[in-house]
């Protein structure tokens, strides 16, 4: 199998460790690094955060040698803003992750993201789940990093769709609005088949865990009990699950369900960073559409907006590909199999 080297760059965050259990899932994909950026929480917080998944893993897997990396502490010219009330206070929801035995690296993420696209070049994907500004920075010490990177796929935007950190924007690029218009801007003179690709709300918000599907994971765990989480739960609940990553998982997830059935949401929790994970490794069927994307900076109403130009009005090429449909089950089988089967051949109950 020919495995596609993966660069993560996170704010995590309960779906991005999703996200990074799927990869890690995935004999498709050859991680070959994380950047820690700023998001979700302060950029320190996410490199424990995904340190600790890694060490969940037993001392024989190839992922805890995968090096963390912290990339951009604060947006390029805002204060950073934070979302522990949608993440939990350490941005894993209920979870009490282990501090384990997995180091972060002293290695500045920038420079990882420039040293792997120089060491493997037009081979890695880039897979950004959080803010563009880690990216962002690296683009401003290496102009040429658009070409030598393979692949970008982000986590991003709203096409015709709400926003769900203002009426417009979408919480990735409303983070840090100007380092994803310095990101798109850079890479706006790839050709097709290279151009990146923005999975963005309208797709996204369709890709919603519930109750069963974290049983199913477990099942295919083999953990025990079976768990089905309900907004009855008392807020003191916790997963019983046998098996630490599926235990662990629960508690995050039930954070995230019970912060959207707050919001009037449902009982259920929108998994965009999986989603995104599994479109850079060409798991599920997605549909796009070419479009020249540029990011609102002065609106008063509007800061932060993806504006997509579909058919030319602004007189620019295409610089994009936008994900505008997929199959929700299909992308929850696949989830299911892989981070339930990493569990599995993991952490053996």
């Amino acid at each position: 199998m020919n495995r596609i080297p993966v660069l993560l760059d996170v704010d995590t965050g309960i779906d991005d460790s999703l996200a990074l259990l799927y990869l890690l899932g995935s004999p498709e994909a050859q991680p070959v690094g994380i950047v820690a950026t700023a998001g979700n929480v302060a950029a320190a917080q996410v490199a424990r955060n995904t340190a600790a998944w890694l060490g969940l893993l037993p001392p024989e897997h190839s992922a805890r040698r995968i090096e963390v990396a912290v990339g951009a502490r604060t947006p390029l010219s805002i204060p950073l803003r934070t979302t522990e009330d949608t993440h939990g206070p350490q941005g894993v929801g209920y979870a009490q992750l282990p501090r384990g035995d997995v180091a972060v690296s002293p290695r500045d993420g920038v420079d990882l993201w420039i040293e792997s696209v120089r060491a493997r070049p037009g081979q890695v994907t880039g897979l950004v789940t959080g803010p563009l500004t880690s990216l962002a920075l690296a683009v401003r010490r290496e102009p040429d990093l658009p070409r030598l990177l393979g692949r970008l796929v982000v986590m991003g935007g709203a096409f015709g769709h709400p926003g769900n950190t203002t009426p417009t924007t979408e919480w990735n690029i409303a983070v840090d609005p100007e380092a994803a218009r310095e990101v798109l801007h850079a890479f706006s003179d790839l050709p097709p088949g290279r151009r990146p690709v923005l999975c963005g709300l309208n797709v996204t918000e369709t890709i919603e865990m519930r109750p069963e599907h974290l049983r199913a994971l477990g099942r295919r765990a083999g953990s025990t009990p079976d768990e089905l989480l309900s907004p009855g739960d008392l807020a003191t609940a916790r997963s019983r699950a046998s098996n630490p990553v599926v235990r662990h998982l629960t508690d995050a997830v039930r954070f995230y369900m019970e912060f959207h059935h707050a919001h009037d949401q449902g009982y259920l929790a929108h998994m965009h960073d999986p989603f995104a994970a599994a479109v850079a490794l060409g798991r599920v069927p997605v549909t796009v559409r070419p479009a020249t994307v540029d990011v609102e900076l002065a609106g008063t109403l509007t800061r932060g907006m993806t504006v997509a130009d579909w058919v030319g009005h602004w007189g620019r090429p295409f610089n994009v590909d936008v994900v505008t449909a997929t199959d929700p089950v299909a992308v929850f089988e696949e989830l299911v199999d892989r981070i339930g089967g990493l569990a599995a051949d993991s952490c053996p109950v």
